[in-house]
Order: C-alpha cells, then sequence, then structure tokens
C-alpha cells in the first residue's frame, strides 16, 4: 500500500474508511463502498484503514469509534462522521470536494 501521507495528498478527494474486522457496522460498509466506488469511478479514491493496524493513524486522527470516515484533500482532512452511511449520501459529499 502507498504511503498514507501520499495518498491523502491528492488533490482529488480521497475518501479515507477507518475500520476494524470485528466491528459489524463496517461490514455493512463495505458493499457500500464497492457501490460508492462503482458511482464515482476514478473521481476520487477510497481506502481503507485497519485500525487495528494501524494504530498509530488511528491516534492521530483521534478514532474513537469505527467506522468513522474522512476526506482528505490536498493532505488536509475536509470532512469526518462516524457510523454507517448509504453511498448515495457519501456521493454528494465527495462531490463537494472535487
Amino acid at each position: 500500500m502507498e504511503k498514507f501521507v501520499d495518498v491523502i495528498q491528492s488533490n482529488s478527494p480521497v475518501l479515507v474508511d477507518f475500520f476494524a474486522e470485528w466491528c459489524g457496522p463496517c461490514k455493512i460498509m463495505k458493499p457500500i463502498l464497492e457501490d460508492l466506488k462503482k458511482q464515482i469511478g476514478d473521481s476520487a479514491r477510497i481506502i481503507k484503514i485497519d485500525v487495528d493496524q494501524y494504530e498509530e493513524l488511528a491516534a492521530k486522527y483521534q478514532i474513537q469509534s469505527v467506522p468513522t470516515l474522512m476526506i482528505f484533500k490536498d493532505g488536509a482532512p475536509k470532512w469526518r462522521q462516524s457510523g454507517v452511511m448509504q453511498a448515495s449520501d457519501l456521493k454528494e459529499i465527495i462531490e463537494k470536494y472535487k
């Protein structure tokens, strides 16, 4: 996987899904994010960060609950929300940061 810092430097939106394997709502998000990727194509990236594997990143962004979704652009966090969200809602939010 590319370095996280390099990925979020993109001038296109990057949706980051902070998740955990043991998390029920995170499992619900997986097909939603797959559907979202089909809808948005290459206009934004979607990456998944396992908070148990990347504890330092989870701590840096103060991830207290999973799933937590964040949008980065040009290296800066632009939006954040915890919990399950629908693909249509996420697509609308991503559109704002294109």
